[in-house]
């Protein structure tokens, strides 16, 4: 049976594609917003986080109403680090809008997000996004649309769906892009028209599988999917079942049942085959379950995630200043915290090592794991993580390593400068075309990627854009160098003064600036030579009773310091180096503090 009265669509691209912002005019248009209302720009995104950046890391719920139809959206990540938010909540949708730049055209995560959408047979409505850009060329991008849809195998069905052409920022949609559109009712239409409803027995025993997981202080665990069978009822008693285990739960009451509706979760007494509700109640309920009626325990196959790339250890603070300014400082409060991120996050796994105050985390890229140490840091988590380091497999007795798909956007003038970098990181060109500015396209080592963004963008001058996602695990390609310049080592406890600092800063690149606080064994800076530095940036100047009237007397005056952001210091530290991590300072440091312990220890590796 089919329920016509409603639509379930999510909505992917490749990252600042626009979802986002034309989910905004989807709810203003489609009157989920009073008239005279006052709303926020991307509203969906409501993570302090995500506002910060601008970019959507969990994917979030939300709904309209075009006529008499009801149609329920799902606003996606755009980045592949976040792609397992993307895998899961496919399952809870019949069909997707796949938006594409007008100028970029398809990227590495459009076809990431486009693959995974076939391989589950939904419908596609391509949605070329940003027409309004003066440098738009919308019959190229619906080409490489085209072409990607062949290269993936799609049916014929598929490719004979109209496109449609949009300004998310204006609110206008249109089927001929040379036609100016002025609503987005063409787009309403569309999704009415090649969206199918949903398909399932209303009378049936109740089935529902959970795509995410959402948390409330008040009612605990909640579990938002959509409803494959029969209805659901406040009050009723349900079971938990799991495809993968084959567990089954004991019955329990469902204490409250919610729809959306725009940007609230409206209380509901039932909710029938086709809806995608909420549910509180359900004490341990996890992604992948599927709540049933006591009567038909019958678990829903859940989509196979794909597996982390990465991995970094994450241990309890044990330098000089340590609980200084976390307030959850030990080992136990670290792993709950990350033990509590496994309930949400499905792309990341937590494991135990050989001390009981370090714990090994695994997840899809630098940017996963960097947005949740600065969750942690934010909710006043102190600790301390190591270098990324990618995940090698055993594939037929060879070892491989991860292998990434990435596109950079550059000027002609810069195009060579790029392919040299990538190709000493081991990166194979695939292809290459344009005028005035060039695609570029490489298949790179996950790991030749550690730390190479900031050098894109100095080597393209702010001009390029450059983004990746995991292509597939390849042999070993062997050494590629992680870190040209060494670092500068704080010499001594105390306090940085303008004095030390300027005979330091002529020895590199200072990341600290005056009165800071540091500590023997951290790092102040970057070396201009591949060696590490020891340098005293705590030194006082010498009081003299004797006065210099010459006119040249020098003027402690520090060249710019170059405080590094989180991820900055992720790509920076090396594998004998650590990065301090509190809820006010980033501190990265060497793993052995003591100077005259690291050099011997050096002295031995060169002997053995």
């Amino acid at each position: 049976m089919l329920r016509n009265d409603i639509r379930n669509i999510a909505i992917i691209a490749h990252v600042d594609h626009g979802k986002t912002t034309l989910v905004d005019e989807m709810l203003k248009q489609g009157g989920a917003f009073r008239q005279n209302q006052q709303v926020a720009e991307r509203v969906m995104d409501s993570g302090d986080i995500e506002r910060e950046r601008g970019i959507t890391i969990l994917a979030k719920n939300t709904a309209v109403h075009y006529g008499d139809t009801k149609i329920n959206i799902v606003d996606t990540p755009g980045h592949a680090d976040f792609g397992g938010e993307v895998e899961r909540v496919l399952k809870m949708v019949d069909g997707v809008l796949l938006l594409v730049d007008s100028f970029e055209g398809p990227m590495p995560q459009t076809r990431f997000v486009l693959r995974k959408a076939l391989a589950l047979r939904l419908p596609v409505i391509v949605v070329v996004n940003k027409i309004d850009r003066p440098d738009a060329r919308c019959q190229e991008v619906v080409d490489e649309v085209l072409d990607l849809f062949i290269d993936l195998g799609a049916d014929e069905t598929i490719l004979d769906r109209p496109f449609v052409y949009a300004s998310a920022r204006r609110g206008t949609a249109t089927l001929d892009p040379d036609v100016p559109g002025t609503d987005l009712r063409p787009l309403f239409d569309a999704i009415l028209r090649y969206i199918p409803a949903p398909e399932g027995d209303p009378q049936g025993p109740a089935q529902m599988l959970i795509s995410t997981i959402d948390y409330n202080d008040y009612v605990g665990r909640i579990g938002i999917g959509r409803i494959a069978r029969g209805v659901l009822s406040e009050g009723m008693n349900v079971v938990t079942a799991n495809f993968d285990t084959g567990l089954v739960s004991q019955p329990l009451r469902l204490n409250s049942l919610y729809l959306f509706d725009g940007l609230k979760r409206q209380p509901a007494r039932e909710a029938v085959m086709g809806d995608i509700v909420a549910v509180s109640g359900i004490e341990n309920i996890s992604i992948g379950d599927t709540v049933c009626a006591p009567e038909a325990p019958e678990p829903l196959p859940f989509v196979s995630i794909t597996e982390p790339t990465v991995t970094m250890t994450f241990s309890v603070n044990n330098s000089p200043f340590a609980g200084r300014e976390g307030q959850y400082v030990t080992s136990r409060h670290l792993r709950a915290r990350l033990m509590r991120e496994l309930q949400t996050d499905v792309s990341l796994r937590v494991s135990e090592t050989a001390s009981p105050d370090a714990f090994e985390v695994r997840g899809r890229g630098e940017l996963h794991l960097s947005i949740l140490i600065e969750n942690m840091r934010r909710q006043g988590y102190e600790f301390q993580v190591s270098k990324p380091q990618v995940l090698y497999r055993d594939i037929d007795g060879v070892t491989c390593e991860p292998v990434e798909r990435m596109v950079a956007d550059v000027p002609q003038a810069y195009a060579g400068a790029v392919i040299e970098k990538i190709g000493r990181r081991r990166g194979v060109l695939e292809s290459m075309h344009g005028l005035d500015r060039v695609r570029l396209e490489f298949l790179v080592p996950s790991r030749g990627l550690f730390g190479y963004r900031s050098e894109f963008m100095t080597d393209t001058r702010g001009e390029g854009i450059m983004s990746s996602v995991f292509e597939r695990y390849e042999p070993l390609k062997g050494d590629i160098p992680h870190r040209s310049a060494g670092a500068l080592v704080c010499f001594e406890d105390g306090e940085s003064t303008s004095y030390g600092l300027f005979y330091a800063q002529e020895r590199g690149t200072l990341f600290i600036g005056p009165q800071t606080p540091v500590y023997r064994g951290m790092i102040c800076g970057q070396n201009a030579r591949p060696d590490d530095l020891v340098v005293n940036v705590c030194k006082q100047k010498h009081v003299t009773n004797m006065r210099n009237a010459s006119a040249s007397e020098e003027s402690l005056r520090l060249v710019s310091v170059h405080p590094l952001t989180l991820e900055e210091c992720l790509e920076f530290i090396d594998d004998d180096e650590l990065l301090e991590i509190t809820p006010k300072s980033l501190r990265m440091r060497k793993r052995v503090l003591s100077h005259e312990d690291r050099a011997r220890a050096a002295h031995r590796a060169k002997q053995a």
